[in-house]
């Protein structure tokens, strides 16, 4: 109920009508992505325009709810729920907000039939260790025994909901090359995939299908100036962040000049501060310099004659993987410890060749064989920007799955058939439970039907009556132990079940475990809440 308090200048809201209210807007803004979910629903984007006029397209679950400008608190957890899902995983998001308004939703209704939250929450989370405990030790399988085909596979499956899912063969082989190849080790010996390593370029013109991976990290800019080579052999990098144009006179300094000859040499003396430091540089062995600002032009002249490449205007995100995969230190000043002006060869990053080749209507600059970490760009082709934005955003999802697979080794199959095994799973386990968590964990289980209802839906077949054939299937699997029914899942081209991981249809199990992971603790964080109060902005002049 809502009412005026007398302690404090606003209104609160408290009991039921908190619950209601916070159920009401998750489940708006679950029913917003929810279209965008599986591989032939109809609504396959959305188009958002802000408030000074740019368009996002795209069916990218974090991506919509990140440009919406969501003010309900409750529906803002599940904003960041879809961003944490991004971070940790990179794919996925759509549906585990889906699942989480599911949870809060059915949690909502026992709450209403007088189960008190506390159960619930003991019991969602009881499911939830449940859940993942036999998606790890009962659905998922070794990558190993499935071949490097199960790479692909995954990228197809993370593709099949996109943009590019009609070009899925080509965009998996061109994402399952890039992120191999990037295979390094971390200081305990473990193999990791640095998706950072991956730079992703966009070029207007020519069809999709003119995308290609560029073994090397690729800058999208040219050299400074024409009479600089164009291939360094045994590259010596420097990363600069500060500025090489003519040196200024800080603001607040004034300089009082009797005779004009003395301003003249104050010119001479600020080109020759810059002059020195471009020397400096040169002459601790340095042959490839990349700064993030300025370079003068009349400075470019000591590049040319040095025979070294100069990039001007490099971006600093790029400046930093750089000189993380070259070994170099992004130099912010050439100040040492005497007040002096230092550069040693020690801060400079090496690698095999700097190469600027021309990529469209551009030059790039193409960084080969770095010495810390291999890096790879994938160069995307598409008619305009819309269509690129789109195209990176699902082959950032495809990279960040194929690492996945490959950290942690496991996959599932998709198509509804893991939520469909622990949806019957989790129904026996509550019947051998005495205490009311029994009722949580049951509106658990049909909670995560809610993946294949939607999926159905979206296909535009019956969801009634695949789901019942779905878990006919999987009751038949744990009843009789048979583990090769365990990968049935849902065909939704012909509308009938089939055997996803035969067929190729498999996602990381890291995925699913984190996705119930993160549905269950946001639709317990917001199950918490049962007081609302809002408090009401001061008024100028009082």
């Amino acid at each position: 109920m809502r009412r005026q308090s007398d302690v404090f200048f606003g209104e609160r809201e408290s009991g039921q009508d908190v619950r209601q209210t916070n159920a009401t807007a998750v489940m708006a803004v679950a029913n917003i992505v929810k279209t965008s979910l599986g591989p032939v629903g109809l609504d396959k984007a959305r188009m958002l325009v802000d408030d000074i006029g740019d368009v996002t397209i795209t069916n990218d679950g974090a991506t919509i709810l990140k440009l919406l400008e969501i003010e309900h608190p409750a529906a803002k957890i599940l904003v960041e729920l879809a961003e944490l899902q991004d971070q940790e995983v990179g794919d996925g998001t759509t549906s585990v907000v889906i699942l989480a308004a599911e949870l809060l939703k059915r949690a909502n209704e026992l709450v209403r039939n007088k189960i008190h939250p506390t159960n619930i929450i003991a019991g969602f989370r009881l499911a939830m260790r449940e859940s993942v405990k036999y998606v790890e030790g009962k659905l998922a399988r070794d990558v190993e025994t499935l071949g490097k085909e199960a790479l692909l596979q995954c990228a197809k499956t993370s593709m099949s909901s996109k943009i590019i899912g009609a070009e899925e063969d080509f965009f998996a082989d061109l994402v399952v090359d890039a992120c191999t190849s990037i295979k390094t080790y971390n200081d305990m010996g473990d193999v990791r995939y640095p998706i950072k390593a991956i730079n992703i370029l966009k070029a207007h013109g020519k069809s999709l299908k003119e995308s290609s991976v560029l073994h090397g990290y690729a800058l999208n800019l040219g050299r400074a100036a024409e009479g600089m080579p164009k291939l360094v052999k045994n590259a010596k990098i420097a990363c600069i962040d500060f500025n090489l144009q003519k040196t200024k006179m800080l603001m607040g300094i004034q300089v009082l000049v009797n005779d004009p000859k003395e301003l003249e040499k104050i010119r001479e003396q600020e080109f020759e501060i810059t002059a020195n430091r471009i020397k400096m540089i040169l002459a601790a062995g340095a042959n490839v310099v990349l700064c993030s600002k300025g370079i003068d032009d009349m400075a470019l002249k000591y590049f040319v004659e040095a025979g070294a490449i100069a990039c001007r205007r490099v971006n600093r995100d790029d400046l930093r993987r750089i000189a993380k995969a070259t070994g170099a230190q992004v130099m912010l000043s050439l100040s040492d410890m005497d007040g002096g002006e230092t550069f040693d060869e020690s801060m400079l990053g090496t690698a095999g060749e700097v190469v600027e080749q021309r990529v469209a209507d551009d030059d790039m600059v193409v960084i080969k064989d770095c010495a810390s970490t291999q890096s790879c760009t994938i160069l995307l082709r598409g008619a305009n920007d819309y269509m690129l934005d789109e195209i990176d955003r699902s082959v950032h999802d495809a990279l960040c799955i194929v690492k996945r697979t490959l950290e942690s080794g496991k996959v599932v199959a998709g198509g509804g058939a893991v939520e469909a095994a622990l949806s019957i799973y989790l129904e026996n386990m509550a019947t051998t439970l005495g205490s009311r968590e029994q009722l949580a964990i049951a509106e658990f289980a049909n909670a995560l039907l809610v993946i294949p209802k939607v999926l159905s839906v979206n296909a535009a077949k019956d969801s009634t009556d695949l789901v019942a054939k779905l878990r006919a299937i999987h009751h038949q699997a744990q009843s009789q132990g048979n583990e090769e029914l365990a990968g049935m899942g849902l065909d939704l081209v012909k509308g009938e079940l089939r055997d996803n991981i035969a067929s190729g249809v498999l996602e990381p199990a890291l995925s699913k475990v984190k996705s119930i992971q993160f549905a269950t603790e946001a639709a317990i964080t917001i199950l918490r809440i049962d007081d609302l109060i809002q408090l009401e902005p001061e008024q100028e002049g009082q």
